[in-house]
């Protein structure tokens, strides 16, 4: 499969929330550990941490840029606050005008279609 494909497909996938893969603390962490180490002793060892912590800032960058490619498949991501707030008072139009038919229609004919 070409890229161009590959982005038709991924184009054509809708994501959801629950479905990102945003996992960039536990490489916050080592990165934080590493940095804490107390390697003032030995240089070798000072310079292998330097070059592990380089290697997992090169990680998180490389987790951040995806993150932001998944946010941007999310649909609606691309409405402003605006109309978004309009589409979600527009569904809630919606929902309370179903709502006050179902309650209208409920009562009016019976479904006991039994016959005696």
């Amino acid at each position: 499969m070409d890229i161009e494909e590959q982005r038709i497909e991924n184009n054509n996938k809708i994501l959801n929330v629950e479905d990102l893969n945003i996992e960039i603390l536990p490489i916050i962490y080592d990165i934080i550990k590493g940095v804490d180490k107390d390697n003032h002793h030995d240089n070798s060892a000072k310079t292998r941490d330097s070059q592990d912590c380089s290697q997992k800032v090169l990680e998180l960058q490389k987790r951040l840029d995806q993150a932001r490619a998944e946010i941007r498949m999310l649909p609606g991501i691309d409405y402003s606050k605006e109309q978004q707030l309009n589409h979600l008072e527009a569904l809630k139009t919606q929902l309370r005008l179903k709502q006050e038919l179902l309650q209208k229609y409920r009562f009016m004919y019976p479904f006991d279609l039994q016959k005696s």
